[in-house]
């Protein structure tokens, strides 16, 4: 089933050349210039030129090093976009033949529509040079990224989807840090007596939303497994008590929660618009970035209710057209370099994935919160959209998710919905 889908994807993928306008060649045309250097590309989901960002600026940071040890012999040219259209645009490079040298993506479904077609290369070659692989944690940083024993992408960092509180407005409106969902509730309902919109939160980008319905559907016991080889149905109850929970949680998203997007949302908290932000610890960069003076007064829980944490991390892939592999896998190996590593805690305040030894003084406040979420949770679990059979399964869930939040389906509807998709599409 997964390979008819991503047969079809790969064909409408044809139909879409009109998008390719990204500034930039991929590995179909990116030779050398009369230079001699060689020419490749690196594709992100931020613009370096203007975001705040501190991660996105540590990345910007890795290419203008690169570019500068190696000119005259390697040089990377960086095609950008939003998060929003990242995959529609490289999709679009690769129908056309145009597929950047370098890409980042996603683990799970995503990475597996780069693999299965023989769009990604495999990196254990590269990997056993010269002890980079060594350099890593462990090998179970490259779980997600492992496919028939062959590794196909190199993560960066680790990231976990914590809730970020306000410290002051929490001890203005006498809330407790809540350790479960009652006291969750409570808390959002003593904030907002106290004149604080509780939570910000974005549904106009919806794996935002479906983040907090994952957590939901964890804490009820959803077995994605189960679901997938028809062992569970989605109308066994728990998803629609998860929905049903979301629900109750929606009461005390700000009011323009439907149409904002991510980085809205994420703003509406660091501007102290908003008492608590769901997020992953990749929004850590984001707020320092834009706001260094809110990491005093940003404190950080584990989502309250679920003993596990959501984890994942950016994932650097490699054309299998690549006319400049060297090239590419020297990029690689400066994203995980010690410079970068450091960078990745100290200022991005992401977690590395490398043995790299970092001042936890210098890094973000929220990081060593994060750290601790880490600690005392039993275990991680990857998002909902990126743990179902296929891409397409993910959005169809996220959607699901926004439905019901506006009152398009009723929870128990959206079990229904789930399980017809699913035994049309997954088993």
């Amino acid at each position: 089933m997964k390979k008819k889908i991503i047969a079809a994807l790969m064909s409408t993928l044809m139909v879409a050349s009109m998008f390719t306008g990204c500034g930039a060649s991929g590995s179909g045309d990116s030779g050398s210039s009369d230079s001699g250097v060689e020419e490749i590309t690196w594709m992100f989901w931020d613009d370096l030129n203007a975001t705040e960002d501190l991660i996105s600026l540590g990345y910007k940071d890795v290419i203008d090093r690169f570019n500068a040890d190696y000119e005259g012999q390697y040089h990377v040219n960086v095609v950008t976009t939003n998060l929003e259209d990242y995959y529609t645009k490289l999709n679009a490079l690769v129908a056309s033949n145009e597929t950047p040298d370098v890409f980042i993506c996603s683990p799970g479904p995503q990475l597996t529509d780069y693999v299965e077609p023989g769009i990604a290369a495999p990196l254990d070659d590269y990997l056993a040079q010269d002890g980079w692989k060594d350099t890593f944690t462990s090998d179970a940083v490259f779980t997600q990224q492992t496919y028939d024993g062959k590794i196909y992408a190199i993560p960066l960092n680790t990231a976990a989807a914590c809730c970020f509180y306000n410290t002051e407005m929490f001890e203005a409106a006498g809330v407790e840090v809540p350790t479960n969902w009652d006291e969750m509730l409570d808390a959002c309902d003593k904030l907002q007596s106290a004149g604080y919109t509780p939570i910000t939160i974005s549904a106009g980008t919806a794996w935002c939303l479906s983040m907090v319905a994952g957590y939901l559907c964890e804490a009820e016991g959803v077995d994605l497994a189960a679901l997938a080889d028809g062992s569970a149905s989605w109308e066994d109850g728990k998803l629609e008590a998860a929905a049903t929970k979301l629900m109750d949680l929606s009461k005390y998203f700000q009011s323009t929660a439907a149409g904002d997007t991510n980085d809205v949302a994420t703003a509406n908290f660091y501007n102290e618009q908003a008492a608590i932000l769901i997020q992953g610890s990749w929004a850590i960069g984001q707020m320092n970035g834009a706001n260094a003076d809110f990491e005093d007064k940003c404190g950080v829980f584990q989502f309250p209710g679920v003993d596990k944490v959501i984890a994942k991390s950016d994932s650097l892939c490699v054309s299998s057209t690549t006319k400049h592999p060297e090239a590419c896998a020297a990029l690689l190996k400066y994203f995980t370099d010690d410079t970068a590593q450091k960078y990745t805690a100290e200022v991005g305040g992401k977690i590395p994935v490398t043995n790299v030894e970092y001042d936890a003084e210098k890094a973000p406040a929220q990081l060593a919160y994060v750290m601790d979420v880490f600690s005392n949770a039993k275990g991680t679990f990857g998002f909902y959209n990126e743990s179902m059979p296929t891409t397409e399964t993910g959005s169809h869930f996220d959607d699901t998710m926004v439905s019901v939040f506006l009152g398009q389906m009723t929870p128990a509807d959206a079990a229904t919905d789930m399980e017809e998709y699913y035994a049309a599409n997954c088993r």
